[in-house]
């Protein structure tokens, strides 16, 4: 698992996905303070305690560092950002019955455009398993020599 680096200066424009999926009845937009349980709920019924844990942290910023993607005021993807670590990028997750829809890529690009827009030049995105999608919708590059990154000694 590597770590990833990505160029915020040099993102693709994220509005005609949003535009797209908003057209299609899906809202990607920044998470409100007033919803942290129920996203935070979901993400952990959906992924796991550890990422739940994570877009927890993402409501204690200000603003939320946490993106997500609704459909009928259903919570189906989210995105979030300086949770691990300032300047990081992740968690990020998309409801398994709406992938390949261009939700995921929606959301990267929206969170890594708030992250430029909060200053930030460039993005780290942590302990990467599979690089592809990162590569291929961000221009991401791997990071040399940055395995295991921040995530040694995970505890169990």
């Amino acid at each position: 698992m590597s770590d990833l680096l990505v160029k915020l200066y040099e993102l693709p424009d994220v509005r005609l996905h949003v535009d797209k999926l908003r057209a299609e009845g899906i809202n990607v937009r920044r998470a409100m303070a007033y919803e942290k349980h129920q996203v935070v709920a979901w993400v952990d019924d959906s992924f796991g305690k550890a990422w739940a844990g994570e877009c927890d942290v993402a409501f204690s910023r200000n603003p939320v560092s946490c993106i997500i993607a609704t459909e009928n005021r259903i919570v189906i993807g989210f995105a979030c950002y300086d949770c691990a670590a300032m300047n990081f990028f992740g968690p990020i997750g998309v409801a398994e019955q709406v992938r390949n829809r261009g939700i995921g890529k929606a959301l990267l690009l929206s969170a890594l455009g708030a992250m430029s827009q909060s200053g930030y030049a460039y993005a780290i995105i942590g302990g990467v398993e599979s690089a592809e999608f990162y590569l291929t919708s961000a221009g991401a590059i791997e990071i040399p020599g940055s395995t295991p990154g921040i995530y040694r000694d995970r505890i169990r």
